[in-house]
C-alpha cells in the first residue's frame, strides 16, 4: 500500500468531480405546458423530438422551455401559463383561449418531448423562429438555441444566424417536416451532430 503525504495542499491529488442535482423533475414541470395554441387555432404546429446526451442515449428528466411570437410576429404579453384559481389559489393552467407563447415541457421516459404552438411569424431580419432553453442533468447553466421552422427557404438562406454557421452545422437548428403541420426537432446535447447552442452576453 502506497502512503500519500496530506500534510500539505500540493501533495494531495485532485478528487473527480461530481454534480448532484440539479434535479428538474420535481415542481418545475406544469401541467399542459405542452398546450401552447389556443385550441382550433388554424396556424397550430407541432413540433416534437428527443434529447440526447453526447452518447444519443435519451434523457428522460431534461426540461425543454419554448418561446416563440404569434403567427403576425407580435410576443404575447399574456400571463395565462401560471393563472390560478380565484377561489382555491391553486393552480389553473391556461384557459384554452388566450395565446401566451411559453411552455414548459418534460421529456418522457424515452427522452421525448413534444409542444403544439402557433406557427411563429417573422422579426426583424430574422427568419421565423421558435427560442429554446434547455435544462439537463450536469448541466449548471441551461442551454438555448432555436427552432427554425422549414416552408421559406429564402427567409432561411437570408437569417443572419444561420448564413452565419459552417453549413454543415445549421442543419442542427432547422426541424424537419413530417407533413401535416408535424415538424422534428432533436436536440443532441454533445458530440457528434450536437446542436449549436448560443450564448447571450
Amino acid at each position: 500500500m502506497t502512503k500519500i503525504d496530506t500534510s500539505s495542499p500540493e501533495q494531495v491529488l485532485p478528487t473527480p468531480s461530481h454534480t448532484v442535482g440539479p434535479f428538474y423533475g420535481y415542481a418545475l414541470p406544469i401541467t399542459g405546458g405542452e398546450e401552447i395554441a389556443p385550441l382550433g387555432h388554424p396556424d397550430t404546429v407541432a413540433v416534437h423530438g428527443y434529447v440526447t446526451d453526447g452518447e444519443g442515449q435519451p434523457l428522460p428528466d431534461a426540461l425543454v422551455e419554448i418561446w416563440g411570437p404569434d403567427p403576425d410576429g407580435n410576443v404575447s404579453r399574456t400571463d395565462g401559463s401560471m393563472r390560478r384559481d380565484a377561489a382555491s389559489g391553486g393552480y389553473a393552467g391556461r384557459n384554452g383561449v388566450e395565446f401566451t407563447g411559453w411552455g414548459r415541457i418534460q421529456t418522457d421516459a424515452d427522452g421525448h418531448w413534444y409542444v403544439r404552438t402557433l406557427r411563429p411569424g417573422a422579426r426583424g431580419s430574422s427568419a421565423p423562429y421558435l427560442s429554446v432553453c434547455v435544462f439537463a442533468r450536469g448541466l449548471l447553466v441551461h442551454l438555448f438555441t432555436r427552432i427554425y421552422l422549414p416552408g421559406d427557404e429564402a427567409a432561411l438562406a437570408a437569417d443572419p444566424l444561420l448564413s452565419a454557421l459552417p453549413e454543415a452545422r445549421r442543419d442542427t437548428l432547422v426541424a424537419r417536416s413530417e407533413g401535416a403541420g408535424a415538424y422534428r426537432f432533436d436536440i443532441r446535447l454533445q458530440g457528434e451532430g450536437e446542436t449549436v447552442f448560443l450564448e447571450y452576453r
